[in-house]
């Protein structure tokens, strides 16, 4: 066995395979085997970094050297500089501020405790991190009911966007007689901005799979299903071989672990409709159908795939469940804010210095992740607004900073965490022109199940295209609020009651945006 003096560790996440990971660790094996060096220095493949739109990234320790954008031209300066003569390259070092925060604080980390740590096609890897030892617990030591309790006293909220406490969504479903029970993980994410669950999945798939299989046990479920985009190829690779592990080690299958129970998950792969994010519109789906919503009730906790009880839970919703059952609710509930337990994860885009991923205890304000997290504005830009929780989200303005990123405090805003994508504007960007894209989208992506929907969002397209031409008065910005209100309160399904948090933050926090395109300022 080998004992090697360093590691380096770099990301092979979608993003990173893209820009030639797979060909920079080449690299870096060949130029380590030149030197002499490969009983030395082990070269590893692991999910995210944390970071986004910084091409591959690396990490070395024990020094805690984060380099980003490596190109195959770099690795020989690295391997010379770093590994033969003890020198950082700071030319490539990612800033301090970032460096020292993303990906090495792992203090806090749940749902990514794993990411950048572990390589995610290795089962290997992630049972010498405590991986399947809460799914042991469930099976060997606990009944379905403590485990329901015990998510339910964590205080576990889902965090796909409605917020719905998860323990208490178990209970609903789990004392049903039935034959036949599922477990539905929704990993079709499709908001514009959202990318947390591809990268969960793509750094740590077996958590969500002991999660999955969690949630099984507890509502006595012999089959669960993960829904995944379609686009999401190499979570879907990923995904298929961690299942595939599980069943080679008998931990999923008949008569796990001697238990007598049995269990089986399998993939589902989305055509790419934003409305089946939509938990109805996803078991239709599922089913060969259409995807479009259904009625409610009966909920599908009551009735759901093939009519039969099934629980619906987010990716990273179930991901948070093998840590709550391995230490327990009062550990889960210590972390975050009394009314908002645990962590969350945050994509953060646009205009700030470094772009990506990052968990924080719920409570953290929105200063401090733009800041601590996203490396602050870009350089030469000021802050002017943040879209908190996706396309369906808030407007905030630099009042609201300090604004802590939790359901109970956002909602005394009228705020929503939703997808937990954070878009950072600066002061040259017209709201009305983020507001359109927003439009164009739902627009783009309405079933037409129902009337206020389409419609809704064809006119306020049209409003706001006569607004851009300098065509419209102060009434047309009412009408554009009124309309939003009535596809609030009409609308079938959450994605026409998606227009109205965008359309009435952007009008009363940013209305001189649109006022100057008619002249009324």
């Amino acid at each position: 066995m080998n004992y090697f003096r360093g590691h380096i560790l770099v990301s092979t996440d979608e993003s990173s395979l893209l820009a030639g990971s797979k060909e920079v660790i080449q690299a870096l094996r060949n130029e380590l085997r030149k030197n002499n060096l490969v009983d030395e220095i082990n070269v590893l493949e692991t999910g995210s970094l944390g970071f986004f739109d910084q091409g591959v990234c690396m990490v070395v320790y024990p020094d805690n050297v984060v380099y980003g954008n490596i190109t195959l031209a770099l690795i020989p300066e690295i391997v010379e500089e770093h590994l033969v003569k003890g020198r950082v390259v700071k030319g490539l070092v990612l800033e301090e501020s970032i460096k020292k925060d993303i990906p090495l604080d792992y203090d806090r980390r749940i749902v990514l405790q794993n990411s950048g740590i572990i390589n995610p096609d290795e089962i290997y890897d992630y049972l010498g991190r405590g991986g399947y030892e809460a799914w042991e617990k469930v099976l060997l030591n606990m009944t379905p009911e403590e485990v329901v309790q015990t998510v339910k006293d964590s205080g576990l909220r889902g965090r796909g966007g409605a917020g719905f406490p998860t323990g208490l969504k178990w209970s609903f479903t789990a004392p049903l007689e039935d034959k036949q029970k599922y477990v539905v993980i929704n990993a079709d994410e499709g908001e514009p901005g959202t990318f947390k669950d591809r990268l969960i999945m793509e750094g740590d798939p077996h958590q969500l799979i002991e999660g999955t299989m969690i949630a099984a046990r507890a509502i006595g479920a012999s089959k669960a299903f993960i829904y995944v985009r379609g686009e999401y190829k190499l979570c879907i690779s990923r995904l298929r071989n961690a299942i595939k592990q599980a069943e080679e080690y008998g931990l999923l299958g008949e008569n796990i672990l001697g238990s007598g129970f049995n269990l089986s998950i399998d993939i589902r792969v989305g055509a790419g409709a934003y409305v089946c994010g939509e938990e109805t519109a996803l078991i239709e789906s599922m089913e060969g159908n259409r995807g479009t919503p259904r009625s409610k009730p009966p909920f599908p906790g009551q009735k759901g795939f093939w009519q039969h009880p099934t629980v619906v839970n987010n990716v990273e919703t179930i991901t948070n469940v093998p840590s709550i059952i391995k230490n327990g609710a009062a550990w889960y509930k210590a972390i975050g804010t009394p009314e908002c337990p645990g962590t969350k994860v945050f994509t953060i885009l646009g205009d700030v210095s470094v772009p990506g991923l990052c968990e924080v205890e719920m409570g953290t304000t929105l200063r401090t992740i733009i800041n601590k997290y996203g490396g602050g504005m870009k350089k030469g830009s000021k802050f002017k607004a943040a879209l908190v929780g996706g396309a369906a989200g808030v407007f905030l303005s630099d009042k609201m900073l300090d604004v802590k990123m939790d359901f109970h405090n956002l909602a005394e805003y009228k705020a929503v965490l939703g997808s937990g994508a954070i878009l950072v504007i600066n002061d040259s960007m017209s709201l009305l022109d983020m507001l359109e894209s927003i439009v164009i989208f739902f627009r783009h992506e309405s079933c037409g199940k129902c009337a206020p929907c389409p419609n809704g969002y064809e006119q306020l397209y049209k409003i706001i295209k006569t607004i851009k031409r300098g065509k419209a008065t102060e009434e047309d910005l009412n009408n554009m609020l009124l309309i939003a209100e009535t596809m609030n309160a009409t609308s079938f399904c959450a994605l026409g009651q998606s227009a109205l948090l965008p359309v009435k933050s952007a009008l009363e926090m940013f209305r001189e945006d649109f006022l100057i395109h008619i002249n009324t300022v």
